[in-house]
């Protein structure tokens, strides 16, 4: 009897089955070979007695045995009807791939060159824009030189690692009065790679029109003027304006008087008059009319009398020494310069030639104490250092000018005082309000010579602007 559980010794003890139909469609089944190929027909299967036990047992030691082989079988024809069609595909993708990726790798050198081509063009647009701002604001704080009064010399900067060349013509300009005109600016920005991807060499040039009021701005034209500076002290003190057209400028370089030219304008109103004898003028409580006088020597102006009293101007006081206008003890002078000049020649306290910015300290050739009240329109000036210590007793539509000449001009009032305060070699105020007035508004005008100024711009826009490749 076969053991179960040996599969290979019962599957060899079991004799070959052979299965056909005859064609008069009957089911034979048996063992041997003896069969006739002409009479194999379509495979029919019929279970006797006989055949049973073999069949069951060749089912339970191999049940897929069957179903394996048709699906060997399917696979196999299923792999034969496909072959060659994945390289087909593949081939196919090759050629459109091969196709495409040229023109594309061409597209895309394209615009990196385009792109570094904008930012290069768009570094020279800045750069020459810079060039143009920087010529407006030389213009504006007249940071050029000209050549025949019309052509600027030309200059050069660096800007996003751009070479910048800038040059600005303008029309003839009078120095002596404003006047409207035109300045054109150039400004070229260069590229230079020496090399790279995009090695080109190019350039971009901003032509801009500006239009520009010019005004010639002298010493009467700011609250404070000096070429040594200025000095401000104690929290109490107000400038006005305190910046700007008419705000304090501690580096003048308009045209300055001298002691010469004053003395030759001064002398002309006094130089028919009697010299004053006296070093003294003392009002003793009386007011009076003075002027002009030309006194050689020093002089003082006070009042002594039991009550206050006024001195008004009607013409040039021209004094060559050292003067001193003061009240006394309680009797308060009042001094209305009524459009007129004090003018003192001394130079007490005036810097040296060598060093202009550096006076003498505590020494005064006109010194105006707080028992004078000052009133009225006028001009105070001295060739020496000057103390300015009066109540003021002025409005807006006063304008009064202190200039020291070749010293400083110390300020020390009580009131607001309106008009210019100027001093060559400095201006000094202490606990004092300081405000500009337009000195065309007096009536008659100021008793002072017609200085050139510097040029500087009022106001000025922008009337065109212009972007070329070069």
């Amino acid at each position: 009897m076969v053991k179960t559980g040996d599969c290979r010794a019962s599957l060899a003890m079991i004799p070959p089955l052979y299965c056909y139909r005859s064609r008069d469609s009957s089911l034979t089944l048996g063992t041997g070979s003896a069969i006739s190929a002409t009479r194999i027909g379509r495979p029919s299967f019929q279970l006797t007695g006989e055949n049973i036990a073999p069949i069951l047992l060749l089912m339970y030691h191999s049940p897929v045995l069957w179903g394996d082989e048709i699906m060997k079988t399917f696979n196999k024809g299923a792999i034969r009807d496909e072959k060659g069609q994945v390289l087909i595909l593949a081939l196919v993708l090759l050629v459109v791939g091969g196709l495409i990726l040229t023109p594309l790798l061409g597209l895309m050198s394209t615009g990196l060159l385009a792109g570094q081509v904008y930012e290069k063009k768009m570094d020279e647009l800045y750069a020459a824009d810079a060039g143009v701002e920087d010529a407006i604001w030389r213009i504006k704080t007249n940071n050029l030189t000209f050549v025949n009064n019309y052509s600027s010399e030309p200059w050069h900067l660096t800007v996003n690692n751009r070479s910048v060349d800038v040059v600005v013509y303008r029309e003839d300009l009078d120095p002596t009065c404003a006047k409207n005109f035109t300045y054109q600016i150039i400004s070229t920005a260069a590229t230079d790679d020496g090399g790279g991807t995009a090695a080109i060499g190019s350039g971009t040039q901003i032509e801009a029109y500006v239009t520009a009021v010019v005004k010639s701005s002298g010493i009467l034209d700011h609250v404070i003027t000096s070429p040594c500076g200025y000095n401000v002290s104690g929290g109490q003190s107000q400038i006005n304006p305190p910046e700007g057209e008419h705000g304090p400028e501690g580096n003048y370089v308009g045209a300055w008087p001298t002691a010469e030219m004053l003395s030759e304008l001064y002398w002309e109103d006094v130089g028919n008059v009697t010299q004053y004898g006296s070093d003294t003028i003392d009002l003793e409580g009386v007011n009076m009319t003075l002027g002009p006088l030309y006194r050689n020597g020093t002089l003082t102006i006070t009042n002594s009398g039991p009550t206050e009293a006024t001195l008004t101007l009607n013409g040039t006081l021209y004094i060559t020494r050292d003067t001193f206008i003061n009240g006394q003890g309680n009797k308060v002078l009042y001094l209305n310069l009524n459009g007129n000049t004090i003018f003192v020649e001394d130079a007490t306290g005036a810097a040296p030639e060598d060093d202009p910015c550096n006076p003498e300290d505590n020494k005064y050739a006109l010194k105006i104490g707080s028992k004078c009240t000052l009133t009225g329109s006028g001009c105070i000036i001295a060739v020496g250092n000057i103390e300015f210590k009066p109540n003021l007793s002025c409005s807006e539509e006063d304008y009064i000018l202190v200039l020291s000449v070749s010293g400083k001009t110390y300020m020390q009032p009580n009131g607001d005082f309106y008009g210019t305060l100027a001093g060559n070699a400095e201006v000094y105020i202490q606990n004092g309000d300081a405000t500009w007035t337009d000195y065309s508004a007096v009536e008659g005008g100021l008793n002072f010579p017609d200085l050139p100024g510097t040029q500087q711009i009022s106001s000025y826009n922008i009337a065109s602007w212009e972007i070329s490749a070069v």
